[in-house]
């Protein structure tokens, strides 16, 4: 069971990720892939939030940041980091995200929960340290959230 809702995971983020965002949702530097989105919470299945005890509410944003370390000729392998992340409004204010990592399987990735507002536009920065590694990776993303 827990397999499948992993599967199901990935896929809504997927198919949400697609329908709602339309800018590359990832970050290459120093041989590293960092995947990262943003999105409204209400959007995942009562399941699914259930099982990764998620809010789900449209006044609610989740962020999703995987690393992968990328191989030539090969899919990246998935590996633990410190991620750090911070959401900017146009405003100016600016509110620290905390992380949790979950882990399933093969899979790695960090997630983290924070209140929105209908037509807010928020500038997330990401700081990344992959495990064994000294040099900081840094992404930003920027996604506008609407409530119906």
């Amino acid at each position: 069971m827990k397999y499948g809702l992993t599967k199901l995971f990935f896929v809504c983020l997927t198919l949400f990720t697609s329908m709602f965002v339309s800018a590359e949702n990832s970050t290459r530097q120093s041989g590293y892939t960092i995947h990262h989105n943003a999105f409204a919470t209400a959007i995942l299945t009562p399941e699914i939030a259930s099982s990764y005890q998620i809010v789900r509410s449209k006044y609610r944003g989740m962020l999703n940041v995987s690393v992968i370390k990328d191989r030539e000729g090969a899919i990246g392998t998935p590996v633990s980091a410190q991620v750090n992340a911070r959401a900017t409004n146009l405003a100016g204010q600016i509110r620290d995200i905390p992380l949790r990592e979950i882990r399933e399987e093969s899979a790695i990735y960090y997630i983290g929960e924070f209140p929105i507002v209908d037509n807010e536009t928020l500038r997330f920065s990401l700081e990344v340290l992959p495990a064994g590694e000294e040099q900081r990776i840094h992404a930003t993303l920027q996604q506008q959230f609407f409530i119906d």
